[in-house]
């Protein structure tokens, strides 16, 4: 079974933190209905849904994603890189340690869950200015011992690595080559982003379906030319925010 944890949106959303875009209006009510009907999407692809109250003081809790890093295995829990975030991780935790065993990022280190691509057994991490390098080698030491290989990438101009590249296909990569470098990542398979579109590279992979945000049409027309299955939303509002669709969920198996 596939198990969602999400967050409810916080009122104080207009308050939260930004690094590469500009602060714009956002519209609660209308982020609120975006918001559910991605959770409803979820259930639709299979997901059972841990859906966690709004955080009325947290203002970026809705993006759950960067509190934890989840595999078979284990958890570990993150030290996000933005002062303002870092007590969002404890009901994570509270949640996961009933389905994992819980590691934890300590000071000086800091790892944002969003700065984390899995491919299989190897993790790439972006050296971002939310997770810094103390924090990908505790990462890299906790998961060793598991089998795992861990990686650090440089990006450029994006928040987080997830931003610039995520899974979309059986060794088959979504990305922004101007913000990463994907020589990286071997000898995967690449579908660039339209040049018009820098943000489009984050998708959410469910089995052989992307959840994929209706704000990149051209993007989104390569991606159903190699034959990807496709479930559109609406994602604007939060995406004033900095968030991405891969930002509002942490997905699992049980």
């Amino acid at each position: 079974m596939l198990m969602a944890i999400t967050r409810g949106v916080s009122p104080r959303i207009t308050e939260c933190e930004l690094t590469h875009v500009t602060r714009e209006p956002i519209n609660f009510q209308r982020a609120q209905t975006q918001h559910q009907q991605y959770e409803e999407l979820l259930v639709e692809l299979g997901c059972k849904l841990i859906k966690l109250p709004a955080e009325s003081e947290l203002p970026d809790s809705v993006f759950v994603e960067d509190t934890a890093v989840v595999l078979d295995e284990l958890a570990v829990i993150t030290r996000p890189g933005a002062e303002s975030r870092r007590a969002e991780t404890g009901s994570i935790a509270a949640v996961l340690k009933q389905y994992r065993k819980l590691f934890y990022i300590k000071p000086p280190g800091t790892l944002d869950g969003g700065d984390v691509l899995q491919i299989s057994k190897s993790l790439y991490v972006g050296l971002s200015q939310r997770s810094n390098q103390q924090g990908i080698e505790q990462f890299h030491k906790i998961l060793s011992s598991f089998g795992y290989s861990v990686t650090a990438v440089t990006l450029h101009d994006c928040l987080h690595l997830k931003s610039a590249v995520t899974q979309v296909a059986d060794n088959t990569l979504l990305i922004n080559r101007q913000w990463v470098d994907d020589k990286v990542f071997g000898n995967m398979r690449f579908i660039d982003v339209s040049p018009t579109e820098p943000f489009a590279a984050n998708a959410v992979r469910i089995g052989n379906t992307l959840i994929y945000p209706s704000a990149f049409p051209m993007t989104h027309q390569k991606l159903v030319a190699q034959s990807i299955d496709l479930r559109t939303v609406d994602a604007s509002e939060l995406a004033k925010a900095e968030g991405g669709v891969t930002c509002c969920n942490l997905i699992f198996k049980v």
